[in-house]
C-alpha cells in the first residue's frame, strides 16, 4: 500500500547524510517596520523539516506569501535562515555554491552575451578551459533544442527560447541540484506546456535533484516525485503528497487521465483547507483505494 500523504517529520542526524538535500527546522523571521514607527516580526518560513532524495523531483505549491521563494533563496545561499539550516550532501548551506543552479521566472539572461555565451558563464567562473567550454555547451545547446542559434542574442529569442538558454546555463556547470523558481510563469499556456515536457526530457537525461516552485497545481502534479503543500501566516510545508504516476510522462499523455486529476483534487483541497490529513479518511490517504 503507497501512502499519498506524508507529514512532516523531524530530522535525525543520519538523515542529513543519507539524502541529497535536508532542511532542519529551518525558520526565517524578519524585522518589519510598522506604519508610525516601531517594529513587529514578520515569520516568512516556520519549523521546515525536508528530505530529498539525490535525484528526486520535489514541487511546492502553496498560496502568496507562504515562504515558497524565501525558502528557495536560502537554498541557494541568497540569504540565511533566522534559525535551523540545511544541508546538501551532508555539507551545511552557508553562502552561493557552484553545487546549486538556480533557473528564475524572469530568464536573467546577460543581454550582451550570445546563447552560447550565457550557457558558458558558469563554466568561466569556473575556469574551465576555451575548449572544453564549447564542446560542454554544444552539448547543452543540443540538449534544450537550440541548434542553430548559438549566436543568437537574447532579444532576438522568443520567451520559451530564453528560458531554455537559462536552463541551460544553469545545467552546463554540472550543479548537485537544481533550483527553479516559478520558471514557466511568464510564458503563454502552449509554450509553457512545452517546457514542462522539455524539462522532464532533460531531467530524465541528467537525473539531477530539483526543487521546482510554482503556483500551478496541474504543474506541480504533472513534473513531479512529490508535491511539498505549503500554507501561510506563517510559511510551513503542511504535508507532501506522493506522485506515483508512471514515468516516462509526456502532458498529452497524462492530462486527461483519472489519476492526476485526482491528484491534482486533492492538493487542491489541501491547499484550501478541505482535504487536511487529520480530517480525510483512510481512502484519501492510500493510493490502492484510489485505484493508483
Amino acid at each position: 500500500m503507497t501512502t499519498l500523504i506524508e507529514e512532516q517529520t523531524a530530522i535525525s542526524e543520519e538523515d542529513i547524510n543519507s539524502f541529497k538535500i535536508v532542511a532542519r527546522n529551518t525558520n526565517r523571521v524578519f524585522h518589519v517596520k510598522r506604519l508610525g514607527g516601531g517594529k513587529h516580526d514578520f515569520t516568512a518560513l516556520y519549523n521546515i523539516n525536508l528530505k530529498v532524495k539525490d535525484g528526486e523531483f520535489l514541487t511546492m505549491v502553496g498560496p502568496s506569501g507562504c515562504g515558497k521563494s524565501t525558502f528557495l533563496d536560502i537554498m541557494a545561499g541568497l540569504s540565511a535562515p533566522t534559525s535551523g539550516e540545511i544541508y546538501i550532501d551532508g555539507k551545511k548551506i552557508t553562502g552561493p555554491d557552484l553545487n546549486r543552479g538556480i533557473v528564475l521566472q524572469g530568464y536573467a539572461l546577460f543581454p550582451w552575451r550570445t546563447v552560447r555565451k550565457n550557457i558558458e558563464y558558469g563554466l568561466e567562473v569556473k575556469k574551465v578551459p576555451r575548449s572544453e567550454r564549447k564542446a560542454i555547451s554544444d552539448k547543452y545547446i543540443e540538449l534544450v533544442d537550440l541548434k542553430g542559434f548559438e549566436e543568437s542574442y537574447p532579444h532576438e529569442l522568443s520567451g520559451g527560447m530564453k528560458q531554455r538558454v537559462a536552463i541551460a546555463r544553469a545545467l552546463a556547470f554540472d550543479p548537485e541540484v537544481l533550483l527553479m523558481d516559478e520558471p514557466f510563469a511568464a510564458v503563454d499556456a502552449q509554450t509553457r506546456e512545452t517546457l514542462q515536457d522539455e524539462l522532464l526530457r532533460i531531467w530524465e537525461e541528467t537525473h539531477k535533484t530539483i526543487i521546482f516552485i510554482t503556483h500551478s497545481i496541474e504543474e506541480a502534479v504533472f513534473l513531479a516525485d512529490r508535491v511539498a503543500v505549503m500554507s501561510t501566516n506563517p510559511g510551513t510545508i503542511k504535508c507532501f503528497v506522493n506522485v506515483n504516476l508512471p514515468r516516462p510522462r509526456r502532458i498529452s499523455d497524462v492530462r486527461n487521465s483519472n489519476d492526476f486529476n485526482w491528484i491534482t483534487g486533492k492538493v487542491w483541497r489541501l491547499l484550501h483547507g478541505a482535504g487536511d490529513s487529520d480530517s480525510v479518511g483512510t481512502s484519501d490517504l492510500d493510493f490502492d483505494s484510489a485505484g493508483l
